[in-house]
């Protein structure tokens, strides 16, 4: 069983509350007339639902179908709708192009190897409008820098990208980003914060 399948397998729910700037993001996107949304890995649904209940059109999808059926199951509870399918972030989206006024991506996309990250960014760029906003967040501080492999069992793969050893997200890729590297990735978008 895929990892991610398995952590939601046996926990469910994982996160439920939504991230803390989504609030001031959703203020943001209704004085900017933002309407469609991308949830770039969008696990159990928290923004699908979050942003639905806040009158946004939703679309989401993820690579773990038990995350979509929770997701499905949460948004039909509160008689919400949200367009959600199952698919890879790092393939190409299953959406046109310029299709989405926003996207945001929430702690997904480090999850996984640089090649296929500027893959995923690539596809948020071919699908938002032009002008439209993206809202991600990633880590960037990594491992002890003095001994990475030490530090949760982790194996390193390539700059920045670890694998852990062991624990629920074992062999799921970490990418730790520098500020630099931020610019650099994103350096086709104009960063406001």
């Amino acid at each position: 069983m895929p990892a991610w399948e398995k952590i939601f397998e046996e926990k469910g729910h994982v996160f439920v509350d939504p991230h803390s700037d989504m609030a001031r993001l959703a203020t943001i996107f209704r004085a900017e007339e933002v309407n469609r949304i991308l949830d770039v890995g969008c696990g159990t649904g928290r923004h699908l639902v979050y942003f639905s209940r806040a009158g946004f059109e939703m679309c989401g999808f993820d690579s773990s179908k038990v995350a979509l059926d929770l997701a499905t199951k949460w948004l039909k509870e509160e008689e919400l709708d949200a367009d959600t399918c199952l698919s890879r972030m790092e393939e190409s989206f299953p959406y046109l192009d310029a299709f989405f006024d926003a996207v945001i991506s929430i702690q997904v996309i480090h999850h996984n190897l640089m090649q296929d990250i500027l893959s995923t960014i690539r596809e948020v760029e071919r699908v938002l409008k032009i002008g439209g906003y993206l809202f991600i967040t990633v880590p960037i501080l990594g491992p002890k820098p003095e001994n990475p492999e030490d530090d949760w069992k982790l194996h390193q793969v390539e700059d920045g990208t670890f694998v852990p050893q062991s624990g629920p997200e074992s062999g799921i890729p970490h990418h730790y980003f520098t500020e630099e590297e931020l610019h650099e990735v994103f350096r086709n978008f104009n960063i406001l914060e």
